[in-house]
């Protein structure tokens, strides 16, 4: 168990490892997600005002599901959302207020998992993230408190890496491969040791949480980079496997009204 009140044993591994890098994370990405405005999803930074996942956030109460430093919430404030950052990670969450001073830009940012929220029942219209809680953060878990948050006919909208990436990505190596590596019925937390837990879950084992938690499928919207895309996160071998096959996607599902 582990040895923080009210955190299970993989988030409070992932607390502590984001905690040792948030400063490296930032040092490599941060230049990478400030060119972008904030507002843009996944490790190639595909634009919001593109993609229209989100819709019009004006006057909205929005929360960010593992926030980071919050490049999107702050984004997302100056669009007139009335924004909240959550993570795990205290770190990740000091260069968010130095972000926040920065940009002018004032919100509330909570210190807590994912997969326990303090906010009261239907506090927000949309709860979102890009990769954050829904990649480090139990779905069984994550979920229903996302659905326990949204107001009736509110949005949650995720990034997540698609099932068919972590099938092909075996454990230990440095890429994807052009084969699948991982039993697919088994996905669930994706171990590795130095690393933080991820998660994942096959197609039909999402859509069955999701209707449990009285949430519709209105959309998936797979990501391919465009010709000639560079991205902190990933390489050219990288690139050239996500012309392939989807290597992250956005789920968009609706809590029923």
């Amino acid at each position: 168990m582990s040895d923080e009140p009210g955190l299970c044993d993989h988030a409070s591994r992932n607390r502590r490892l984001w905690d040792e890098r948030s400063a490296d994370y930032q040092r490599v990405h941060g230049p990478q997600l400030a060119a972008s405005g904030g507002a843009a999803w996944g490790v190639w930074q595909l634009p919001e005002s593109q993609l229209r996942v989100l819709g019009d956030v004006g006057g909205l109460d929005v929360l960010e599901f593992g926030c980071g430093a919050a490049q999107w919430s702050i984004a997302l404030a100056a669009l007139g959302a009335r924004a909240t950052g959550l993570d795990n990670s205290a770190r990740q969450l000091e260069h968010a207020r130095a972000l926040m001073a920065q940009a002018g830009v004032d919100f509330p940012l909570v210190h807590a998992s994912a997969e326990a929220t303090p906010f009261d029942d239907a506090s927000f219209d949309i709860v979102f993230c890009d990769h954050g809680a829904m990649t480090f953060a139990d779905p069984h878990l994550t979920v229903p408190e996302a659905a326990r948050l949204l107001r009736p006919g509110g949005l949650l909208a995720f990034l997540t890496h698609t099932p068919i990436l972590d099938s092909a990505w075996a454990a230990g190596a440095e890429h994807p491969s052009e084969r699948l590596a991982r039993d697919y019925w088994d996905l669930h937390a994706l171990e590795e040791p130095g690393e933080a837990v991820c998660f994942q879950l096959p197609y039909g084992s999402w859509i069955r949480l999701f209707r449990a938690n009285g949430l519709a499928v209105e959309d998936l919207v797979e990501l391919r980079p465009p010709p000639g895309a560079t991205s902190s996160y990933r390489d050219e071998a990288d690139r050239a496997w996500a012309l392939r096959w989807p290597m992250e996607h956005i789920w968009r599902v609706r809590r029923s009204g």
